[in-house]
């Protein structure tokens, strides 16, 4: 792996740790808003305000999916819930394409060799005065493949 490829691989993986890090961030914050919910927290708390409204737009696209289960008070908010699981998917979908698009591993250089061999030998019957040929084909392929890259596959990730 040369200089260039080393940086590119580090680039890529510092650019999906960023991605994990920001999704990682609105998982907890979306969490909490769950567990917040879950204990009946007071709504009128600055804490708990912010994080209801910190995480309302993201859980927004999801209010109203389903029915939210309360019994006094305390509310189990299965909106965000499935919002956690649709984010952490985009967020693994996202890194996935990171590294498609932007790994370029060295282009594997193939060598391919194929030999093939043709002899016609006839053979000869004497019968009589007369010699009649039957002739026979041999045929001999030989094929050879040499890969002489060592990142060969498609781009991978860590």
């Amino acid at each position: 792996m040369t200089t260039g490829q080393s940086e590119q691989r580090n680039f890529v993986s510092r650019l999906t740790q960023l991605v994990w890090l920001l999704f990682g961030i609105l998982e907890a914050l979306i969490g909490l808003r769950v567990f917040l919910k879950l204990i009946a927290a007071n709504a009128g708390n600055a804490f708990a305000a912010l994080v209801y409204n910190a995480s309302s737009l993201f859980v927004w696209p999801f209010s109203g999916l389903t029915r939210t289960p309360a019994a006094e008070g305390m509310v189990l908010d299965i909106p965000s819930i499935i919002a956690m699981l649709v984010y952490a998917l985009v967020a693994w979908v996202i890194v996935r394409l990171l590294w498609i698009v932007l790994d370029r591993p060295d282009t594997p250089a193939v060598v391919s060799q194929t030999t093939v061999v043709r002899e016609t030998t006839p053979v000869v019957t004497p019968v009589g005065p007369v010699v009649t040929p039957v002739g026979t084909a041999t045929t001999t392929t030989q094929t050879t493949t040499t890969n002489t890259s060592s990142n060969t596959g498609l781009n991978r990730g860590p």
